[in-house]
């Protein structure tokens, strides 16, 4: 019985203590309540000065490559097509040098396209990241200036937010934050122009041919 006694005034002690600690944290929460933001870092990288400008050189960088593959692809789509219009009159010899034609250059093709790809995911993502990194300190104290306790990143697919309100968007805020905070005296002295039309958030892989190239096969 007395072992009883004293269990249940543990109990009692415990669940006063877990009451005065529970209303300890409402009292804290009273004082400062919780402000919380969201923002798609990607498109803000994107939707920057330095974004759009960064953008259009990866374009133009890459512009000679897209066109020799683009050259590349259709010199296979021709003979592909010789081959299916000419496979009745072809000798074999004819044929088999046709076909090996096509696969070297099919072979020697998606080579030269995974690489043109990869170079240009690197270049992009070398010239994103450092736009990332200068406008995380603008971020930053943005956030800290409106006493915002959570900012978070809804660019990425899995990101589990399933309803918000737009008015806790600050991506364009930070957007307008960072080219003014970036812009050179020239700019910051120019007339106001209308915003360019936002990148979209993943730009399509360096020089992807339309359709592909198969190697052609032996009916």
């Amino acid at each position: 019985m007395r072992g009883q006694e004293k269990a249940r005034k543990r109990l009692v002690a415990g669940l006063l203590t877990g009451i005065l600690l529970a209303g300890a944290a409402a009292g804290m929460a009273q004082e400062k309540p919780s402000k919380v933001a969201i923002i798609n870092i990607q498109v803000a990288i994107l939707q920057t000065n330095d974004g759009q400008k960064a953008a259009k050189e990866i374009q133009t960088r890459f512009a000679p490559k897209e066109q020799e593959l683009t050259k590349a692809q259709q010199e296979i789509n021709a003979l592909q097509d010789q081959l299916r219009n000419q496979e009745k009159t072809l000798s074999d010899d004819a044929r088999n040098k046709l076909l090996k034609s096509i696969d070297e250059k099919t072979r020697l093709f998606n080579r030269n396209n995974e690489d043109a790809t990869a170079e240009f995911q690197s270049a992009q993502n070398d010239a994103y990241n450092e736009i990332g990194q200068k406008m995380m300190p603008i971020l930053g104290d943005y956030a800290q200036k409106n006493n915002f306790t959570l900012v978070m990143d809804v660019s990425a697919p899995q990101t589990p937010v399933l309803w918000v309100d737009p008015a806790t968007d600050i991506t364009k805020t930070i957007v307008d934050l960072y080219n003014q905070a970036t812009a050179t005296p020239a700019a910051a002295a120019a007339p106001a122009t209308p915003a360019a039309a936002p990148i979209p958030a993943t730009p399509p892989a360096a020089a992807a041919p339309a359709g592909g190239a198969n190697p052609a096969t032996t009916p």
